[in-house]
């Protein structure tokens, strides 16, 4: 049912619980537009003029239509209390332990995607708007003792595989909207907040951030890079980074 709903692949560990949500739901439009669909056809031919020449004050008795929405109604029930509601509680209320995660900032910005990781302190530094500079575009302070060594990228996400990632999502001008679709993630990034949201890689390989919120005359070019590396490759990422800016 995935391939054939053309769903992207599964590259974290809640996909299967969002495409689970998916295919029922799908199930259940295909019932309803099946049974609906016949229903009607069968109106029609049942009730039409050349078999029904005198009208009918009296109407249907059966009450099988009644049965069968309310019958929808349970169904409709139970995919949001068994599936939808444990699945928002978990993707949305249990954010798990920023000492055990990758933790990431992702500002958006007419029209990229800017994120800073914290340097060897584990500490972020102070951003502030009047230090937005065209060599500084989300104001990072580097006179901060705890900025001094943050890492910043744009249009490039890196990630560890197997490794919880909690990031926290803000906007510095309109509202944006952090999509990757092989990790099941959307979020929107709101101008004056800061949103977390954390997913769990399980597959390496090069992805892409989309912005599925219009956001202005660049928002088909709004794109990033998500790079899902292993343990190795994620280390030598931050050396690398480091060390760059070490020589600046």
């Amino acid at each position: 049912m995935q391939e054939l709903l053309g769903l992207p692949l599964q590259a974290s560990s809640h996909a299967g619980e969002i495409d689970r949500i998916i295919v029922i739901v799908h199930w259940l439009m295909l019932v309803l537009f099946v049974g609906w669909g016949s229903f009607f056809a069968y109106t029609l031919i049942r009730f039409r003029q050349g078999a029904n020449p005198k009208a009918d004050y009296h109407g249907v008795k059966s009450h099988v239509s009644s049965y069968l929405e309310v019958g929808v109604a349970i169904v409709e029930a139970v995919i949001l209390i068994a599936f939808a509601l444990p699945a928002w509680a978990n993707r949305v209320n249990d954010l798990p332990p920023e000492s055990g995660a990758t933790v990431v900032h992702v500002i958006a910005k007419q029209f990229a995607w800017h994120s800073v990781y914290p340097g060897p302190d584990g500490r972020f530094g102070r951003r502030d708007a009047s230090l937005v500079t065209a060599t500084n575009e989300i104001g990072l302070d580097r006179t901060d003792p705890n900025g001094r060594d943050d890492i910043y990228t744009i249009n490039q996400l890196s990630l560890p595989v197997d490794t919880p990632v909690v990031a926290y999502l803000s906007s510095m001008d309109v509202i944006h909207s952090f999509a990757i679709p092989e990790m099941r993630v959307k979020q929107d990034a709101i101008p004056g907040m800061e949103i977390p949201i954390w997913w769990e890689p399980t597959v390496a390989g090069a992805y892409e951030i989309n912005c599925s919120q219009l956001c202005g005359l660049g928002h088909y070019r709004m794109r990033g890079a998500v790079s899902i590396l292993t343990q190795a490759e994620f280390q030598s990422f931050l050396a690398t980074e480091s060390a760059r800016l070490t020589a600046d």
